[in-house]
């Protein structure tokens, strides 16, 4: 089985204008896919590290002495590449979401295939489980999840029947809280919302919307001018904050004009946004919602 099939393989790659004896990032190693095409544009003197926070990536590490997989979520790039003596680098890339391999391990409880304990950690260090979202959240934390991040309508009679459910006893499987929300899974969009719901509580479970932001705030002081971020993205929320990001070098308000009204900000974007292929789709259907942006340093 194929750990992870890479999405926008060549063009996300080919975004980061590669130089020969340059030194890489690729902050969500996986199955190792994006590495490799890195590797392979690299000469003798380059190099390239990698982040996953999964365990069962590293058993995916390359042989090959110019790279370095480190098994810790991306939020730390900055004090990693300072570990590691690296101060500046040339390129860094992002793959966000979940990898096949986590989907496709039903005890992860990452997918509405199977049944499992609700669990959806990406890291085992995780404190929190997605146990502990559904069983301990109170009402209103509950609501805020599943209207955030899973833009879920009926999110407050969502979060009123987990809490009145929950006190005959904790619900302790993915099977357990589709029936408990069997309600709101009407048959012709069944498939639709649970993905909904799971996405919501994965995204809580994670702090994905945190660590996303955390790690875009380190990346202008990370990268030699004209370094290169090249980022793919799976839903709204990411691909906004991403886009907002290049744009306003912020997530919220307006950035500062200088005296002529220009705005300064640290990356400019490169190109336009990239989508996937119909063949590529075809071939790969995860790969159906993934938009890729890339930007340069100024």
């Amino acid at each position: 089985m194929i750990y992870h099939n890479p999405v926008l393989l060549t063009e996300s790659v080919e975004g980061l204008n590669i130089k020969p004896d340059g030194v890489y990032v690729d902050v969500t190693f996986g199955g190792g896919g994006h590495s490799k095409e890195i590797l392979k544009r690299l000469g003798g003197n380059g190099k390239l590290l990698a982040f996953d926070q999964d365990e069962d990536a590293l058993p995916n590490a390359i042989d090959d002495d110019r790279f370095l997989l480190i098994n810790e979520n991306f939020r730390y790039i900055r004090q990693f590449l300072k570990f590691y003596g690296i101060r500046k680098v040339d390129g860094i890339l992002a793959d966000f979401g979940v990898s096949s391999h986590q989907f496709d391990q039903a005890e992860r409880g990452f997918s509405t295939r199977f049944d499992a304990d609700l669990d959806m950690r990406m890291s085992k260090k995780n404190q929190i489980s997605a146990f502990d979202v559904v069983n301990v959240y109170d009402y209103d934390e509950l609501r805020r999840v599943l209207f955030e991040y899973g833009d879920l309508r009926n999110a407050n009679a969502m979060a009123k029947t987990i809490v009145e459910r929950r006190e005959n006893a904790p619900i302790k499987t993915t099977d357990q809280l589709k029936e408990v929300l069997g309600q709101f899974l009407p048959k012709h969009r069944e498939h639709k919302i649970l993905a909904q719901i799971y996405q919501a509580i994965r995204i809580e479970v994670n702090q994905e919307i945190q660590v996303i932001k955390e790690f875009l705030l380190q990346v202008p002081e990370l990268l030699n001018d004209g370094g290169r971020l090249s980022v793919i993205s799976y839903h709204s929320l990411e691909d906004r904050l991403v886009k907002r990001f290049i744009r306003a070098g912020q997530f919220e308000g307006e950035p500062e004009k200088d005296f002529y009204g220009n705005i300064e900000v640290p990356m400019k974007k490169v190109g336009g946004l990239v989508v996937p292929s119909k063949e590529e789709i075809k071939l790969n259907n995860r790969a159906r919602s993934a938009k890729l942006r890339i930007a340069e340093r100024v």
